[in-house]
């Protein structure tokens, strides 16, 4: 796809009321510093735009990227994040449970697992929550330029027995480095969203 125009048009914080958009969306959700700010820069084709940091828990909003004017990509707050208090996850959980629950126009959930480590219990927690939601997400297979790539497939298997994955659930290894799982992505929103005008 060609990114015509980009705009960070939405950015809804814990009191904040969701938007009701009518364009369709595919949510990126992950732990705090899987590189979810980096996937979706590569995947926008933008340096930093969304804002990476070496500090994890930087994104704290739920932010909406408004792409070529026919869909979004809505940024999740990163969870399991030890250094925030109990209080404030538990709030994240509910602004992205509320969003989960209440779009109208959420076509997929991309979830980010970071390939070097076991999946942890919250990513376990959230892929499981994220199924019982309704929806069946995608993988995606982070830090893909760490490994070695004997070790891919090795890893990838780790991650699908460890979430406990749905047969048929995709993954996809990907390095915001080498751009490698790039096109793959792409093209897998684009299935998701296809028939929308001026994408593409």
């Amino acid at each position: 796809m060609v990114i015509k125009s980009l705009n960070l048009e939405t950015v809804c914080g814990i009191t904040s009321t969701l938007p009701d958009n009518i364009l369709p969306e595919v949510a990126f959700a992950g732990k705090s510093n899987v590189g979810k700010s980096s996937l979706i820069n590569a995947l926008m084709n933008r340096k930093s735009y969304a804002r990476t940091s070496q500090q994890p828990g930087k994104t704290q909003t739920i932010n909406f990227y408004n792409i070529n004017n026919c869909m979004y990509y809505v940024d999740l707050p990163g969870y399991g994040f030890a250094k925030v208090s109990k209080e404030v996850q538990e709030k994240w959980g509910k602004m992205i449970e509320n969003y989960l629950h209440s779009s109208k126009v959420l076509k997929a959930v991309f979830l980010l697992i970071d390939i070097r480590h076991e999946p942890s219990s919250n990513d376990v927690n959230m892929y499981q929550w994220i199924l019982g939601q309704g929806y069946q997400p995608v993988i995606i297979a982070t830090k893909l330029d760490k490994i070695n790539r004997s070790q891919i497939q090795k890893n990838i298997k780790v991650i699908k027995q460890k979430l406990g994955c749905v047969k048929n659930t995709v993954v996809i290894p990907f390095s915001a480095e080498t751009k490698q799982g790039r096109e793959e992505i792409w093209t897998l929103i684009e299935e998701i969203t296809s028939g929308e005008e001026n994408c593409g």
